[in-house]
């Protein structure tokens, strides 16, 4: 998600549809290599989330639409995730919906940018790796 998400339900943000890793990689926070993927990484939110939709997880994302309910450090509230056409790879746009936990002010990646786990930012992430 190049911008990050939106608490703001008029804003629509582009997610790429990456390769799953596993739960194993849920702690991670360093500089991957060369390559793909590679840059910075930081575990910038963490917590659950409800499925909204009516049918299974994985047959909403199969179908093109999923909502979930999350339950954030940083992000609750309502938000659908929707499949859009065109291209090699699934591009999704994810979608702040209208709850009491919805603010078109606020931007939680500039005001909350250091990770749920470290507390390091993604620019202090990528300096420890160049010290």
């Amino acid at each position: 998600m190049p911008e990050g998400p939106s608490t703001d339900p008029c804003d629509k943000r582009l997610a790429m549809e990456v390769e799953d890793h596993g739960l194993d990689y849920a702690d991670f926070e360093g500089v991957i290599g060369a390559g793909y993927g590679a840059g910075a990484v930081i575990g910038w939110d963490a917590g659950t989330y409800d499925n909204l939709s009516e049918e299974p997880m994985a047959e909403a994302l199969k179908r093109g639409t999923a909502r979930v309910w999350l339950h954030g450090e940083k992000l609750r509230g309502g938000y659908t995730l929707r499949r859009t056409s065109g291209g090699r790879k699934p591009k999704w746009l994810l979608m702040k919906r209208r709850d009491e936990k919805s603010d078109a002010r606020r931007n939680p990646v500039s005001s909350e940018p250091r990770s749920v786990l470290s507390g390091r930012t993604i620019e202090e992430v990528a300096e420890g790796r160049e010290a």
